[in-house]
This record gives structure tokens, sequence and C-alpha cells, in this order.
């Protein structure tokens, strides 16, 4: 967890037992996430317990719960989705009213799921997957099949939906598109093989690490760069003059200049997809030439968990996964322990690691 900005330590906490509604859950496994990593500078609120991309074991339901049960294997959702609200009903739950209280992990009835020396403490989107054990709402668990291993499931929690709906549903990208994908770490190699699965027929690799392009070449991108500059040029090149249908811009921060590097690279009627986030002390972070924008009838389109539906997608990703199709187990470069989490994210700022895996002990 984190007292307040600076490094992550290991502390004992009072996991609270589960009131109706809510789901108590044995974690196995946590994705380290970029997203995490920004509450390391700010918070809304400090402390809080780390971690958001999930998958573990049922142990205990409140009064009401339906539907899990203890046993059952669940993946969590970051954004909790009610299945009533305006933004669920109209199929956008990745918008639903509930993700109100995301930042500072207190649950959608108003309680705290852990307790430090008798102060509150809640977990980031209200999952904290960085603790053993996590108290969740109900409107957070993804039931899954017992046969799938967790680590692979963990992932479908943020990275693996994030990239590849940023592809697939953000973009979107058809058939026959040349796509340009800004980042090529645990979210951006989805949102490559997202659009190598939508049919693009050319999708540039932009990262200035080799270990990651070149990975991404093993997910389907059919060039790889190190900048924006040599990629704009690639995607002027392969569109005969136009410029990327897609680009989908999901470096682990984000600036005015790494915004601008990624709009080069779009052409005529295409669509720029901001999925990476800037850390919070930064309000602006894209500005475009509105010319261009205006009479290239460009589109700037934001994307959240890769506009995905965590109770039909995360199903459905591992389905691919399980016919072959979608790459998972290949995304984990290294797992570590619950104190190895600081060097985790030193190794995913020296650019070594794809994703780090927190393997919880049991």
């Amino acid at each position: 967890m984190l007292r307040g900005p600076g490094d992550w330590e290991v502390v004992e906490l009072e996991v609270l037992d589960p009131a109706p509604g809510q789901v108590l859950v044995e974690m196995a496994y946590a994705g380290l996430c970029h997203s995490d990593e920004h509450l390391r500078f700010e918070s809304q609120r400090y402390p809080i317990v780390g971690g958001h991309e999930g998958a573990g074991t049922v142990l205990a339901v409140g009064e009401g719960v339906r539907t899990v049960q203890p046993g059952d294997h669940v993946v969590t959702s970051f954004l909790p989705a009610c299945g009533h609200c305006r933004w669920c009903a109209s199929g956008r739950s990745n918008l639903c009213d509930l993700g109100a209280t995301i930042g500072t992990g207190q649950l959608p009835d108003g309680t705290w799921p852990f307790r430090l020396d008798g102060a509150e403490v809640g977990g980031f989107c209200m999952v904290g997957a960085f603790a053993q054990h996590s108290l969740l709402s109900e409107f957070s668990c993804v039931k899954i099949e017992p046969h799938l291993p967790l680590d692979v499931a963990a992932l479908m929690a943020c990275s693996v939906p994030t990239g590849w709906g940023s592809a697939v549903n953000a973009g979107p990208v058809r058939q026959g598109d040349v796509v340009v994908v800004v980042g090529t770490g645990g979210v951006g190699c989805n949102a490559v093989q997202g659009a190598a699965m939508a049919g693009a027929a050319q999708v540039v690799a932009v990262d200035p690490v080799e270990f990651r392009r070149e990975f991404a070449r093993t997910l389907g991108a059919t060039h790889a760069v190190a900048g924006t500059e040599e990629a704009a040029s690639l995607a002027r090149e392969l569109s005969r003059g136009t410029g990327a249908d897609v680009v989908v811009l999901a470096t682990g921060t984000t600036s005015p200049e790494v915004t601008a590097g990624a709009y080069r690279c779009l052409g005529k009627g295409g669509t720029l997809v901001l999925t990476g986030l800037a850390d919070h002390t930064m309000d602006t972070t894209v500005a475009l030439p509105g010319n261009i924008t205006t009479v290239f009838e460009q589109r700037v389109q934001g994307a959240l968990y890769g506009m995905c539906n965590a109770y039909r997608d995360v199903p459905r990703l591992l389905r691919l996964y399980e016919q072959g199709a979608l790459k998972v187990e290949e995304l984990i470069t290294r797992r570590y322990s619950l104190d190895e989490v600081n060097q985790g994210y030193q190794d995913q700022r020296d650019g070594t690691i794809i994703r780090g895996m927190l393997q919880h002990q049991h």
C-alpha cells in the first residue's frame, strides 16, 4: 500500500467481513499496471491499497449476493457495473455510475474494505488486488470457468481488454486499415493484437525500447519503429499518402509532446484513440491543430477499459485465448513477490518487461 507519495510498502491490514452485496476474495495474482504507479505521485486519498488488475477465489459473500458464491474463481472489474444505470442500460457499462469513487477506493455502498490502526483504507478502483484478501462489491466480480489459469485471467481485468478494445471498439479498426500503436507495453501490445485481429492491413508499433518493439511483431505488428516521426512517415507511405486510419496512444504517461507526435501519424478521416493517462498534476495533454482536424474530419476518442463490458468481454477474450487466437501467457515477462513490487515497477520503467505479475503466496 501507499501511505502517501513515495514507494510501496508491505503492511498488515484488517480486512472487514462482507456486508450485504459484498464479496471477500482471496487474490492469487495482480498485474502491475502503470495506472497504479500514478498513485506514487498523487492520489485522491491516502493511504490506499494498490492493484486493480486481479484474479482470485471467492471466500465468502454477504447477504443478497447472487452472481458468485464461495469457491468461484473471479476476475476483478475495476469499473463496477450495476446493470441498471443510464450507462449500463445503453451498453456502456464501463461508464457505470457506481465507478464514482474508484480513485479513493471507497465501495459503492459508502463503506471501506480495509482498516489500518483503526483508520479506514480503500483499495484502488474498489479492488485493492495488491492485498492477499480484499473486499469487493458484487458488481466488481466477474465469474470465470474454474479450469482457466488465474494468472492469465488477471490480465483480463485491465491490460488485455483495455488495449484490445482501444483498437477494436474505440478505433474501430476495420479491414484494410493502416494502424499505428504508440507505446507497446502491457496495454499497447494488446492494441496491436486487437488491430491485427480486426483485419488491419498494416500495424505500426512505436516504442523507444527495442525489446517491446520486437515483442509487438510477435503479436501482429507488421512494422516496428522507435519514434512517432518515423511512424508518421511510414504511415503516409503505407496508406499512399493519407496517413493512419487509427492511431492508438497507449504510452505509460502522456503529455502534449507525446500526443502531438501521435497526432502527426493520423490521416484523413482518421481517429486518434487516447488510452494512456497523464500524471494527475497535468491538466492539458492534447493540443490539436484545429484547422487540420476540421478539414480532414479527424476524430479524437477517449477510451476507458477499451470501451469493453467486463461481463461480456472477459469471457469472450478468454475463449479467444483458449482457442489460441489471443496471446496472453506470453505477456507475462516476470512474476514478483509482494515485497518486490517496487522492483517490478522499476523494471517497467526500465523497459525490461511487458507485464509484471504480483504472485501472492498461499
